[in-house]
């Protein structure tokens, strides 16, 4: 068996360290996206700071003696620095800060700013490689490899059809007519070769995280995963270089592994046993992680921090980020608004979706109220068609079960529906709704379904995430709106839960706006009621719009049901409007984007 030579080596070298960068910065996006929100702004950002931070490493670079100890030591620090970097970003988000408001808004755009350092650590040290690896290359004179050397020799015949297509469309020198020149030597240079290898790294990174560590391991685990890939590369060159002798023509310089380097061989060697040691550990690891993060943050959300929080379940799918807590008011001089003890909460990529103390309500609003309207009153939607957009943990399913619809849900996590049927937080509320025979899932994305059918509805409830994040600008924007108008039966109507202008103005006008724009002429808006802290009195809830592109038909209040009996009087002074115009906002378009429709979108 041939020993790989020290130049294939180090191609092999640069594959994994370029990997290991970019899907640094693939994390780093990631958990800035949770946290401030914003997925075009946050990866826009991050690949910005990156590149401009390989410049600085590069250029960097001249200073910096061409020894592989020196090399080895940039290995150790990015196995540190890598992982390091999440845990400073969850640890700057999470530091609690009381005070005014003012003072709350400072410290933010300090945590925003802070939170962005990593980026810029990791990408002046990977600035590095690339020199380092090509002058490591350069110095390697034993080895006749091409620039794929790790990946085969591409051949003669390769070479010439290689020649032949960049012939094509560039001027390229005949090998017959260059002097000293062979199609079978290494005749392209380390620089192209190093660069090569680190696309190809790249290129494998971004996959890998995609479709491989994410979805699997999640951040936290990836990160280890990383941190430990880089200490091996860095074991791997102190290996490689450390019997070579000063004066061997084939190195650099003379490979100067003195007291300092050993010490950080001993770095190394344990932060590796420490990555592999969480990865074994990964659950409990990243319990502790989630716990500094998650609850601190959603404890900061109330004033004073008037709630404890307590995560009882985490998950990730391909879709989103599931989150379940525990809260309890820990206030003084006020009501508890949990008499009973702790309540349950959902949220979805950060934004709350539901809690046991408005669950009911927030479902009598959207399914109940709606059903009332003539003429779907008239005939209880058993006679009716009922598109269901989102709804995946079941329970809008559950409502519209009670009402008799023939109903099409169109939801795409199936990891979700399968967490929903059997956790039970849910089946206290959906009944085993999934196995309703008038009931038919399609597993897409909504905006995809609207462009892909032809069905006609009597009601589309709109069941969607908040917009927290620009992944779902598309589920609020015109085109998508004008497919749901189009959908619509010609006495249809449109319903989904809305964001109140008094906490989100910017959204509230952005999406009228939008809604117009899309040719909806009049809405209803109208809260849901119950009675979430038990004192017997009910409460105003959720805010819904009733949207409609034509008729306004009046509540049938007699026909609603118990819900609207109980609430007979807040329901029956309910009166359409015009979707209201506002001046200088513009809807928001998939191809001309209005980011005041996202909300909480940072400091």
């Amino acid at each position: 068996m041939t020993t790989p030579s020290r130049r294939s080596t180090v191609f092999g070298i640069t594959f994994v360290v370029a990997f290991c960068s970019i899907v640094y910065e693939l994390v780093y996006s990631e958990l800035l996206t949770v946290i401030f929100g914003g997925t075009v702004v946050r990866y826009s950002i991050t690949i910005g700071l990156f590149l401009f931070s390989l410049g600085i490493g590069a250029f960097a670079y001249r200073y910096v003696d061409a020894d592989p100890a020196n090399f080895f030591r940039l290995e150790v620090y990015l196995a540190l620095a890598g992982p390091l970097g999440l845990v400073f970003i969850v640890a700057v988000n999470a530091v609690p800060v009381p005070g005014s408001q003012t003072v709350e808004l400072v410290a933010e755009t300090v945590a925003l700013w802070l939170s962005h350092l990593p980026i810029v650590v990791v990408g002046i040290l990977s600035g590095l490689e690339i020199p380092f690896l090509t002058d490591l290359a350069d110095a390697e004179a034993d080895a006749d490899l091409g620039a794929l050397a790790v990946v085969g020799s591409l051949g003669r015949g390769s070479q010439r059809l290689a020649r032949g297509l960049l012939g094509l469309l560039f001027r390229v020198p005949d090998p017959d007519e260059t002097p000293g020149s062979d199609e079978g030597a290494d005749d392209d240079g380390s620089f192209s070769a190093i660069l090569g290898m680190d696309y190809l790294g790249s290129l494998v990174g971004t996959v890998t995280y995609a479709l491989v560590l994410y979805p699997s391991l999640g951040l936290i685990a990836a990160v280890f995963v990383l941190g430990l890939l880089n200490a091996v590369a860095a074991l791997v060159v102190y290996l490689l270089y450390r019997d070579r002798p000063a004066g061997d023509s084939s190195a650099v310089t003379g490979a100067t592994f003195g007291t300092g380097v050993r010490a950080l061989l001993v770095v190394c060697i344990v932060a590796s046993t420490a990555y592999a040691g969480a990865l074994a550990a990964d659950d409990r690891v990243e319990s502790e992680l989630r716990t500094l993060y998650l609850e601190e943050g959603i404890e900061d959300e109330y004033p004073d921090r008037n709630m404890a929080v307590s995560v009882t379940d985490h998950e990730t799918t391909r879709y989103q980020d599931i989150v379940l807590y525990e809260r309890e008011w820990t206030g003084s001089g006020a009501t508890d608004p949990f008499p009973d003890g702790p309540e349950t909460c959902l949220r979805l990529d950060a934004a709350i979706q539901l809690c046991e103390s408005w669950v009911e309500s927030y479902h009598h609003g959207l399914v109940d109220v709606p059903a009332a309207f003539e003429p779907l009153a008239d005939r209880n939607l058993s006679d009716d068609r009922v598109l269901l957009l989102g709804g995946g943990d079941w329970i809008a399913a559950n409502y519209l079960r009670d009402h008799g619809a023939t109903v099409d849900m169109v939801d795409p996590d199936r990891e979700f529906q399968r967490y929903a049927k059997e956790h039970p937080f849910f089946r206290r509320y959906h009944d085993d709704a999934y196995r309703d025979e008038n009931l038919t899932v399609h597993r897409q994305d909504g905006y995809a379904y609207l462009r892909e059918t032809d069905r006609k509805y009597d009601l589309i409830l709109l069941d969607l995430p908040g917009a927290r994040s620009d992944d779902l600008l598309h589920l609020y924007s015109t085109e998508f709106y004008r497919q749901v108008r189009q959908h619509l039966t010609d006495d249809g109507l449109a319903v989904t839960w809305a964001y109140t202008r008094y906490g989100f103005p910017k959204h509230r006008s952005a999406y009228l706006t939008t809604v117009e724009a899309a040719g909806f002429d009049s809405y209803l808006p109208y809260h849901a009621y119950g009675d979430s802290n038990g004192d017997g009195r009910a409460e105003r809830g959720e805010l819904f719009y009733a949207l409609s592109p034509g008729p306004t038909p009046a509540l049938d209040l007699d026909s609603g049901g118990a819900y609207l009996d109980r609430h007979r009087d807040r329901y029956a002074s309910l009166e359409w409007r015009s979707v209201p115009s506002f001046r200088g906002v513009a809807p928001n378009s998939v191809f001309h984007p209005n980011y005041d429709i996202v909300v909480d979108y940072g400091p």
